[in-house]
C-alpha cells in the first residue's frame, strides 16, 4: 500500500482505489485545488505564445 502526502493540507492519505479522492484526503482539498488553478495561482511554464500562430492570413 502506497501512502501520499495531501497536496493541499499534508494529511497522509491511503492510494487505494477506495479513496475517491486520492491524491487529496478529501473533497474540500480537492475543491481548494481546483480554486488555486481557476485562480492562476499555479502556472505551467512554457513560451509566450507568437500573436500570429494562428492565423494563417497574417502574412499576406
Amino acid at each position: 500500500m502506497t501512502v501520499v502526502a495531501c497536496p493541499t493540507c499534508g494529511k497522509k492519505v491511503e492510494w487505494i482505489p477506495a479513496n475517491k479522492f486520492r491524491p487529496f484526503c478529501s473533497d474540500r482539498c480537492k475543491q481548494i485545488d481546483l480554486g488555486a488553478w481557476a485562480e492562476e495561482k499555479y502556472t505551467i511554464p512554457g513560451a509566450a505564445p507568437n500573436e500570429n500562430q494562428d492565423d494563417p492570413l497574417a502574412d499576406e
